[in-house]
């Protein structure tokens, strides 16, 4: 393949080749003028030097890296002198700035696979134990993946359309995908190898993956196409456990993005990647937590259960709010009231959702916390039960197939009791599906079965109460009728 490609070079680019790569040299130039050069190589372990001294020639502020990139058959890495691959590989990496043109498969196809080649070539050095890369390599690459990564990304859907956002469903809508995946793909691999490298300093790295280049790879995270998203959570997360200096901005920074979602722009492509990121975080916490991390959970992560479209990173956001209770039972109270302030009352589906959430919080609350929120925790449950739609009803009855809920009940029943023992009753006498009617009464008997004499005192109380309301009930038709008669005879 190689000897073809090298056949392939001997020939002329074509002019709208040429005048394609001319198109794409300013963004590059942009991304290049931002970066350091450093003036010495980094030593080898054995005292010796791992390159010489870049000469003028060797350095980036070389005529060869202020040209615009062109694509050209370099020779191979591994076939020059270790003193001659440094000034080569930065020479492959200026010209892997250049991009093509995907809009049509036949634009430019000999230089889509020389770049594609030679970034697999940098992938393949990073990752052996040879690729070692001093501090003028690494300003470079990282330019040169900036130049790639860094773009303006298509408009959403619904700002193509003018289709109103709400209008849309998220999870039915086809993703856009990147027609030159292939060549970003491998920039995103590339960075990837650069960033989980063990020959990568931590505090050389930092003067190239600063804040500017955290803050403009979150904001990649509104991409469309989920492999570009699946990459970037990958690196971030790899950026969180390696740079420790950048831990505190990505959180911020992350929290900020969560604002501007339920605040502004309601888009909520990326939440999911940055949930599973923060996840990942939250389960490295100390304890006891601090202080900022409490705000955090009440003022960013609790409010994305207000989203219309939580059911496209409900998962990822679900198991958030677990890690948090798991790392300090005293947020159990919080959780559970945050998640009462955001309890859906016209949309079902979401209602599940909550459900189901609520049941995995449940299952790691401990009895001192469970305590502080029985009354309005159950007073909600029992309006689930009594709900029309049968799948919320039947959610909520599953409660009761949970041990350690059913532990939390029986330690609190005299209060949980006379609050749901109503909505059963309801169930039992007048729900229109058979399975909520079957699950009603299944609960029922658990009820008698845990204490008896409570159970009958409830079912006392209960009987009391409807007898009330019956006559109420009559005394509001006695007065409808005096009301008719009186009426009657003034018109007579």
């Amino acid at each position: 393949m190689f000897n073809k490609i090298k056949k392939l070079s001997q020939k002329k680019f074509n002019k709208s080749d040429q005048h394609n790569q001319d198109n794409t040299s300013t963004n590059t130039n942009v991304v290049r003028s931002s970066r350091t050069t450093p003036t010495t190589a980094s030593p080898l372990p054995n005292g010796e030097s791992q390159t010489p001294a870049p000469s003028p020639s060797q350095t980036p502020n070389h005529p060869m890296f202020t040209s615009t990139p062109t694509l050209e058959v370099l020779p191979l890495l591994k076939d020059v002198s270790s003193s001659d691959r440094p000034l080569l590989f930065m020479k492959k990496a200026h010209m892997c700035s250049c991009q093509c043109d995907f809009s049509d498969t036949l634009i430019m196809p000999r230089e889509k696979e020389i770049k594609r080649q030679t970034l697999l070539e940098l992938v393949d050095f990073l990752h052996s134990s040879s690729g070692k890369v001093n501090e003028t390599m690494q300003s470079e690459l990282i330019r040169m993946v900036s130049a790639n990564i860094f773009r303006s990304l298509p408009p959403a859907h619904y700002e193509n359309t003018g289709a109103p956002p709400e209008g849309n469903d998220p999870e039915e809508e086809e993703p856009y995908l990147e027609p030159w995946w292939p060549h970003l793909q491998l920039v995103y691999e590339l960075l990837l190898r650069y960033v989980v490298s063990s020959e990568i300093e931590p505090k050389t790295a930092k003067k190239f993956i600063n804040h500017t280049f955290v803050s403009r790879l979150l904001d990649l995270f509104d991409s469309e196409d989920p492999r570009e998203r699946e990459y970037l959570k990958t690196v971030l997360h790899r950026i969180y456990g390696k740079f420790i200096f950048h831990r505190p901005f990505i959180r911020c920074s992350v929290y900020n993005i969560f604002y501007k979602f339920l605040y502004e722009t309601e888009r909520c492509i990326g939440i999911g990647e940055l949930l599973e990121i923060l996840g990942s975080v939250i389960n490295g916490f100390t304890v006891p937590m601090r202080e900022e991390h409490r705000l955090y959970l009440v003022k960013a992560i609790m409010p994305l259960h207000k989203s219309k479209s939580i059911s496209v990173y409900h998962q990822q956001l679900s198991y958030c709010v677990v890690q948090f209770v798991e790392k300090d039972y005293k947020l159990a109270d919080t959780v559970i009231r945050g998640l009462l302030k955001y309890w859906p009352l016209t949309n079902c589906n979401k209602e599940v959702l909550f459900l189901g959430e609520l049941e995995e919080v449940l299952d790691v609350t401990e009895p001192s916390e469970f305590q502080h929120c029985v009354v309005p925790l159950f007073t909600q449950i029992g309006k689930c039960l009594n709900s029309a739609h049968f799948q919320v009803a039947e959610r909520a009855l599953f409660l009761w197939n949970n041990e350690h809920i059913v532990g939390l009940i029986a330690e609190n029943k005299d209060v949980i009791f006379p609050i749901i023992f109503e909505a059963l009753e309801k169930n039992m006498k007048g729900h229109w599906n058979q399975a909520v009617h079957g699950l009603s009464e299944n609960v029922r008997r658990m009820f008698m079965e845990m204490d008896n004499d409570l159970f009958e005192e409830c079912e006392k109380q209960y009987q009391e109460n409807e007898a009330k309301t019956w006559e109420l009930l009559e005394q509001r038709e006695m007065t409808w009728k005096r009301l008719e008669e009186a009426a009657s005879l003034v018109a007579n």
